[in-house]
């Protein structure tokens, strides 16, 4: 569940982010699609216009999420007996 978070979370705010500035320079009135004017309410506009901004988005951080390097995770450490304890340093060694 927490990965899907890591998509969906930041396409949403691209997406509320495209949608403010898209119709603010655009008026929902005005839109055409392939080559008939639009005639839906304003409303409907801006919901089919966000959710589709969401998709196109969450498509984008998908894409993302796959091309991360799958790393171990390296804030844990196993003990010799087998439990897994708090890894304290910072991972980076100073030059003396």
């Amino acid at each position: 569940m927490n990965k899907v978070i890591w998509v969906l979370w930041p396409s949403f705010v691209a997406a509320v982010i495209a949608e403010f500035v898209f119709f603010w320079v655009i008026n929902p009135q005005q839109l055409y699609f392939l080559g008939e004017p639009v005639e839906m309410s304003s409303y409907a506009t801006y919901s089919v216009g966000f959710l589709l901004f969401w998709l196109v988005c969450a498509g984008s951080s998908l894409l993302t999420w796959f091309m991360l390097p799958q790393r171990p995770q390296a804030d844990h450490h196993h003990e010799p007996d087998g439990r897994t304890a708090p890894h304290h340093g910072s991972g980076l060694t100073s030059a003396h």
